[in-house]
């Protein structure tokens, strides 16, 4: 690994202004059971969650750099949540860091580090049901500030009557400790009805942790063995990209039905003259 002043300083300079860092990264499909197993991590002990997204048929949302999802958590409060990035904290406006859940962090994985700004808010139990099946409006599960977080940060409103349901994604999610890692390590395992499944494992720490956050936690996934998955994508990505092919094969289905067959009506006969 190269030292000295050409990377003196490098980490703390790409996470400027963030608050934390979240290193993630996921697990080939292949080690994903063995996993599991060895940290004792089962659907006795996790956090059951349902995941909806919110975008346009082209990923509109997604290709401005917005996330707009909810989530319904088993047994705990539902929230909603918008997230942009990439962002520069510079630019965020003091007003939003007053809200409780709204953070600013840096999103890192072995190949990228991004920073993102993302804001939460408690949901109602049963909205998100009630959005998912159409009752309710897509708009109905976020708030007036969230809507105006966006509008700073990008300039422009969403236009919730334009978005579909994507989703919902089952989640189980873990958080255990290990002697061999400093942090507090977070697994999360997301299904797909189709049977594919995504695990990925991460670490929070401080900003002034980042570089040893980063370092460390890539050490300890190749000592335990975990291989590189060479087809590492976010989670968010594995599941709209999903999710959107789903929509278009319904829509194709939907113009393509052929139309239920009409009977000519007989023309009556006259009875024979008598």
């Amino acid at each position: 690994m190269e030292r000295g002043a050409a990377t003196q300083g490098k980490v703390a300079r790409a996470i400027e202004g963030a608050e934390s860092i979240e290193f993630k990264a996921t697990i080939s499909d292949h080690q994903i059971d063995g996993a599991l197993a060895r940290f004792g991590l089962t659907a006795r002990n996790d956090e059951e969650r349902y995941i909806y997204f919110f975008d346009t048929p082209d990923l509109a949302l997604l290709g401005a750099g917005i996330i707009a999802r909810a989530r319904r958590t088993v047994g705990d409060e539902h929230d909603s949540t918008v997230k942009f990035r990439p962002v520069n904290p510079a630019e965020v406006g003091g007003e939003w860091r007053k809200f409780h859940n709204f953070k600013i962090e840096a999103d890192a994985s072995e190949t990228s580090l991004v920073k993102s700004a993302s804001f939460s808010m408690k949901v109602a139990p049963g909205l998100i049901k009630r959005v998912a099946v159409g009752k309710k409006p897509i708009a109905a599960a976020f708030t007036q500030d969230q809507e105006e977080f966006i509008v700073a940060m990008t300039g422009q409103r969403i236009d919730f009557s334009k978005l579909a349901v994507l989703g919902p994604l089952m989640a189980q999610r873990w958080s255990f400790e290990d002697p061999a890692c400093p942090w507090p390590v977070s697994a999360e395992l997301w299904q797909r009805e189709d049977g594919e499944r995504l695990l990925e494992v991460s670490i929070k720490a401080p900003a002034a942790q980042a570089a040893a956050a980063v370092g460390g936690f890539m050490a300890y996934l190749a000592e335990m063995g975990a291989e590189r998955d060479k087809s590492e994508q976010t989670k968010t990505r594995w599941a709209l990209d999903h999710y959107v092919a789903k929509l278009s094969d319904k829509s194709a289905r939907a113009v393509i039905a052929p139309k239920a067959a009409t009977r000519k009506p007989q023309r009556r006969q006259r009875p024979p003259s008598p």
